[in-house]
């Protein structure tokens, strides 16, 4: 099984590009490629743009690495109670190449803060949005305090733990 890992971060230090890798790999034998969505900067959206110089390249490469994925696993930062710029410039681009942006694919829908919200705000309205872009959504969980609940890349809290694990046995 192929799985897509990424957290909607431009941090180059992203406790969701950390989370979303670490359930990746719960599922026992897969090939996990996990993605920094800072390979994937290009020019803000605009229509403007995209008639004068089309889609970047980095859109369309964003498009491929779902399209040779099994599942996906996404995690989402949260920036002001909405997603952030980063992702959401690469999610808009990829809406122009192909509006199903996340093909069919099983996703685990994920959210973690440094805080007790657990970014929640951006994993409702993912969890609500993405099915439009054919995000078939298998489980979502929000991951509150994440320096208390993740220590040396592992998930030290058995609820957490078994929630992640229970969301990955869906693929």
């Amino acid at each position: 099984m192929k799985i897509l890992a990424f957290g909607a971060s431009s941090s180059r230090q992203s406790i969701n590009k950390a989370l979303a890798g670490y359930t990746a790999n719960l599922v026992e034998g897969a090939e996990v490629t996990l993605l920094d969505l800072n390979d994937f900067e290009m020019p803000l959206f605009s229509e403007d743009f995209e008639k004068e110089s089309g889609v970047p390249a980095q859109a369309q490469a964003f498009v491929d690495a779902i399209a040779q994925t099994d599942v996906i696993v996404a995690s989402f930062a949260e920036h002001n109670g909405s997603y952030s710029a980063a992702y959401k410039n690469i999610f808009d681009w990829a809406s122009r190449i192909e509006k199903a942006v996340y093909q069919d694919k099983p996703i685990a829908v994920l959210s973690t803060s440094p805080g007790p919200g657990g970014a929640s705000s951006v994993l409702a309205q993912t969890v609500n949005s993405m099915p439009f872009f054919k995000g078939n959504i298998v489980g979502s969980l929000s991951v509150p305090n994440f320096y208390n609940v993740m220590k040396d890349g592992e998930v030290v809290d058995a609820a957490i733990k078994q929630a992640l694990s229970d969301i990955v046995a869906k693929f």
